[in-house]
């Protein structure tokens, strides 16, 4: 019998040639909390049900690792539109991310009842019990198209009109096929956790284990404020027939991207206008508090909030918290030894308090500059004095924590919660998710201005995401309004300067299947330039030649 060696977290073992990865799991399940759900050979995502017929290197993941997780979210997706299908033979709509799971609605259910949930989640474990293998078949695209408009799948058909491939990777679950972008759990037994809440009668959160809350899943809370904006920005994409990547496609090849990109220009700009209108109709604000997860486009949308506020007669200030940091000596440490500039704990927050009081009161302050160099507070000649027409404008990570601005009362603050909330979805079943739009972004702006390949922007990613669930999303529902940043068509145009900076991720590195994920997200966006997009547009803070940057 021919035998292969695979290397597995710097070992290497011998076994025949033609074992899946299921079989070699079985070795090393102790060693996870979870089930294995997936595994990578030579660093490319593989299912457990593959064969390993060469020499390789393998890794694999539960649900506590963030390869893991995404393989059980697509999964279980795919066994909750099977159970609604089953149960009320309705289509479910897969809207958008709020609180840790996922947004649906039904279509034509006109109320959605404590028994409609019931019914759904009692089906759901049924087929997690029944063990139902997800079947990979590979099928001729124009077959899948006709097979999907036949079965009234309208949006996966013309989600597959705007790629070229001859053959596509369809998946069965019992007798229904659905086009998922990535790959599967090996069978429905693997996706026992979830939960499902009901929102206001009309819609269903799909909860499962989150990543960053050690896989927990704590009790459902309803972020109003972020839920009105994404039901704002959703009916007016709906207003202009924008719901899946297929419509903005159609726009695209039909010549009027021009038009759509002034359009949402213009959109986002009113938008902020009425925010700088409420502030100016408010005298007693003197602080604007402006928050949100990184890539969000902080930097754009409070300079040109600024713009706006002078134009209505007010004398906006930029105060950068940044500024405010203790010296290195000083700053807390990660558990690698680090410093942790994300931790609140990192900011002189009496210093910071002491400056606004003064400012507050019509004192001058001298301003302090932290050097990164150095690591070091410096002050600097830089004075300032409020006067009865000016505003202190501050954006950043801590901007929403009461204990960064404890001393200064409510009625004097105005805080802006914001983030590309991302509406457009690649079908009815794969939602393009707000955290990889905010992915693309920063990859492409790290390369532009910090010279980062994007392996290195991949291998910081989770960091980062970690420190926005600490830090920035358990203080979203303090915002007075929370502000969509993300541009409908933005995708098209992130994928001309994404796409070559993911292909130079090697299949040698270790982030080369999240490189072919992304990438297999962009392929089924048509490509805009960027010569229409405006110089003050938030995406210019990603892309380049910004009106605001300095």
């Amino acid at each position: 019998m021919f035998t292969i060696k695979v290397e597995y977290k710097s070992n290497v073992y011998s076994y025949p040639k033609g074992i899946t990865l299921l079989e070699i799991s079985s070795q090393f399940k102790d060693e996870y909390k979870y089930d294995i759900i997936i595994g990578t050979v030579n660093n490319k995502l593989t299912e457990l049900n593959a064969k390993v017929d060469r020499d390789c290197i393998i890794d694999f993941f539960d649900i506590s690792y963030l390869l893991g997780n995404r393989v059980y979210e697509r999964g279980l997706v795919y066994l909750y539109t099977k159970a609604v299908q089953d149960v009320l033979q309705s289509e479910v709509l897969v809207e958008h991310s709020i609180d840790r799971g996922l947004y649906t609605t039904l279509t034509g259910v006109l109320e959605i009842t404590d028994d409609v949930v019931n019914k759904i989640d009692n089906r759901m474990r049924e087929l997690v019990n029944l063990k139902i293998p997800f079947e990979k078949l590979s099928v001729s695209r124009l077959e899948a198209i006709d097979y999907f408009e036949a079965n009234k799948r309208i949006d996966i058909a013309e989600s597959l009109r705007y790629i070229s491939n001859t053959y596509i990777n369809l998946y069965r679950l019992d007798n229904s096929y659905d086009f998922l972008y990535g790959e599967m759990p090996i069978d429905t037994s693997y996706l026992k956790y979830f939960e499902l809440t009901r929102v206001e009668n009309k819609g269903i959160v799909l909860r499962f284990p989150n990543l960053y809350l050690s896989c927990d899943m704590a009790p459902y809370i309803h972020h109003n404020k972020l839920f009105r904006e994404f039901e704002k920005y959703n009916d007016w994409c709906s207003k202009l027939n924008l719901t899946n990547v297929s419509d903005l496609n159609e726009a695209i090849s039909a010549g009027h991207i021009t038009d759509l990109i002034y359009m949402c220009e213009v959109e986002q700009n009113g938008r902020l206008i009425e925010i700088a209108k409420t502030i100016n109709d408010n005298p007693n604000f003197k602080i604007i508090l402006i928050a949100g997860p990184s890539s969000s486009g902080k930097t754009t949308t409070s300079k040109k909030l600024c713009l706006f506020l002078r134009s209505m007669g007010i004398i906006p200030h930029s105060l950068s918290i940044d500024d405010y940091f203790l010296d290195r000596e000083s700053t807390p440490l990660k558990k690698d030894g680090k410093p942790d500039f994300e931790s609140i704990a990192a900011v002189n927050i009496d210093l910071f308090n002491e400056h606004l009081r003064k400012l507050l009161n019509n004192e001058e302050v001298q301003l302090p500059k932290y050097n990164f160099i150095t690591g070091k507070n410096e002050l600097t000649k830089n004075k300032l004095k409020l006067g009865e027409k000016d505003i202190l404008v501050i954006e950043g990570l801590h901007a929403l924590n009461d204990e960064l601005i404890k001393t200064i009362d409510n009625n004097q603050k105005y805080k802006i919660y914001i983030s590309p909330l991302t509406n457009i979805s690649l079908d009815n079943h794969n939602r393009i998710s707000t955290s990889d739009n905010r992915l693309l972004r920063r990859m492409i702006r790290d390369n532009k201005y910090r010279g980062y390949t994007a392996d290195v922007t991949l291998s910081k990613w989770q960091d980062v995401r970690e420190g926005e669930e600490k830090h920035v999303f358990p203080y979203q529902d303090a915002a007075d309004i929370v502000f969509n940043t993300s541009l409908v068509y933005e995708l098209g145009i992130l994928r001309l300067y994404a796409e070559p900076l993911l292909f130079s991720v090697g299949e040698d590195n270790k982030y080369y299947g999240e490189s072919l994920r992304l990438l297999n997200i962009l392929r089924n966006i048509l490509p805009i330039t960027s010569k229409s997009v405006p110089l003050d547009s938030i995406i210019r803070e990603f892309i380049g030649n910004s009106y605001f940057r300095n």
